[in-house]
């Protein structure tokens, strides 16, 4: 019941939220993750997959190498950590 409330409370606040796939656990509470989006191409109209990569507030050090999760925009925790992990979508095998 918790995770519900704390949904419908993420979409009333209106932070950006994203899928991705972690790339990097070898920092202390922190892990980069790569998030894939797929764009139009304005000549070409073809659509082309970008990958941003973010770095993003693990507390528990719960998230390893391969695990698809979703990350939600937070405060600023240090110079490149704006991102937090909200939850571990599957485990990687």
């Amino acid at each position: 019941m918790k995770e519900a409330e704390l949904a419908v409370k993420v979409k009333k606040s209106g932070k950006k939220e994203f899928v991705g796939v972690v790339k990097s656990d070898k920092m202390m509470k922190t892990i980069v993750v790569a998030i894939e989006t797929i764009a139009l191409h304005p000549l070409y109209k073809k659509y082309v997959k970008r990958i941003k990569k973010v770095k993003a507030h693990d507390e528990n050090n719960e998230a390893k190498i391969g695990d698809k999760i979703r990350v939600i925009e937070c405060r600023p925790i240090s110079k490149e950590k704006c991102w937090r992990l909200a939850e571990i979508i599957e485990r990687a095998k």
